[in-house]
């Protein structure tokens, strides 16, 4: 394992899109790294993860942390009161010592421990809230990253699933492009531009309703949780007004915290400044990879071991690779992602192979798609019955090396013959 060392000055990631996210997390966990790491824009907007070894426990940052956090507690933890609010400010001594590093996190973390919220409503806020941040990275697309190896948050709440994560970021930012918004940020606030002109487009109670919501003090996402509907749908309604010029979107300021007295330290944060002609030397694991120009191939596994084996398979014979080990969610992530070819397990909790498989053969996207069924069964009901629900061919376990890359050559061969072609 290569030796992790802070780096001084930050490494530029461009086009830091879904499959380098996960790649760039997928080397944070393989050297299993505790610590920070902090993410720039362009703009100077910061944000920093939490990470135990390579897993993420939490990210914060960006322009509206407070705003986030409020909205996530207004809607996974509805029963805390202005009371226990405010126990917040009456911390002292060591206890507001702790609360240093993320306050946020720590006080989910306080509120389990006196069981005022449960685990579970805590985890459900720690995911959304990293879905908000990492959305707003994605939206940027380009980050300058750093990171810092060094204690790190002491209770371990959850343990975000990173590639889960950002397979459910990725499809919201497609919903969000293919609705025409992409240019426009969550987090800014829509305001009435040409009241005049709205009152005579509108009728009486749909202007009513608008001048007391776009008041330019509540951002999209504010609004997409007072209105109980998903922001998109906040995003979209409003987009005819905006494209006539009667409603503009305007920057507003965070929410204050909790924590007024709370000096919060921002010396590392400060140090993800503006790329310099100095080269640090950094891990390799952490170097971010060029994005493999081999097919993509899907193993869906609940196996880690049999996912972490295949992966290993296929990077080294020169292919990307994307692992699924929640069967229910397969179907959801191989759409977003588009495999070339999929090994597919038999045997799996809540459902099986062959009916992944009969799914998978109504979308048009994998009509021809190869589909390769694994099983420690190799039977020959369990053959005929794979070949009925529309599989390509079927592979026993344990998964060998050599028979695994020769059965994908089988089925890519022209594809790879193309690509040799156009790389030559």
């Amino acid at each position: 394992m290569s030796t992790l060392e802070d780096t001084s000055t930050n490494i530029a990631i461009k086009e830091f899109n879904a499959l380098k996210q996960v790649q760039f997390f997928d080397g944070l966990k393989h050297i299993q790294l505790s610590g920070h790491l902090f993410l720039e824009d362009r703009l100077g907007q910061q944000w920093t993860f939490y990470l135990y070894l390579g897993r993420v426990l939490y990210a914060t940052g960006g322009t509206h942390a407070v705003r986030r956090w409020r909205r996530n507690l207004a809607l996974y933890c509805p029963g805390i009161d202005t009371a226990k609010l405010k126990e917040l400010c009456s911390l002292s001594g060591s206890e507001l010592e702790a609360f240093q590093e993320c306050w946020e996190y720590q006080t989910l973390c306080l509120w389990v421990e006196k069981r005022y919220i449960t685990r579970e409503q805590a985890a459900r806020m720690i995911w959304s809230a990293m879905t908000e941040v990492l959305f707003d990275i994605t939206q940027v697309r380009q980050v300058d990253f750093l990171v810092e190896h060094t204690t790190t948050l002491s209770t371990q709440l959850v343990l975000i699933d990173v590639g889960k994560l950002i397979t459910d970021v990725q499809q919201k930012w497609e919903k969000w492009q293919d609705a025409k918004v992409a240019d426009r940020s969550p987090n800014r606030a829509p305001l009435i531009k040409q009241p005049e002109r709205l009152q005579q487009q509108t009728s009486p109670a749909t202007y009513q309703t608008l001048t007391k919501l776009l008041d330019g003090k509540q951002t999209l996402r504010d609004l997409a949780v007072q209105r109980k509907r998903d922001v998109l749908d906040i995003a979209t309604t409003l987009l005819p007004y905006m494209q006539a010029g009667l409603v503009e979107l305007v920057d507003v300021p965070d929410l204050s915290s909790p924590f007024p007295n709370l000096s919060i330290s921002t010396s590392t944060a400060a140090q993800v400044t503006t790329a310099t002609a100095v080269t640090p030397i950094i891990p390799t694991a952490l170097a971010v990879p060029e994005v493999p120009k081999g097919p993509l191939i899907a193993c869906v596994d609940d196996s880690p071991l049999v996912c972490q084996t295949m992966e290993k398979i296929m990077v080294a014979g020169g292919y990307q690779f994307l692992g699924v080990q929640d069967p229910l969610r397969a179907i959801a992530t191989l759409l977003s992602r588009r495999p070339d070819l999929i090994f597919l397990d038999l045997v799996m909790p809540n459902t099986n192979g062959y009916e992944i498989c009969a799914q998978l053969r109504k979308v048009s996207l994998f009509k021809t798609t190869p589909i390769v069924i694994l099983t420690g069964n190799d039977g020959v009901l369990d053959r005929v019955r794979a070949k009925l629900v529309g599989s390509t061919d079927f592979l026993g376990k344990p998964v060998d090396a050599d028979t695994v890359l020769t059965t994908v050559h089988k089925y890519l061969k022209h594809q790879l013959k193309s690509n040799s072609l156009v790389v030559g």
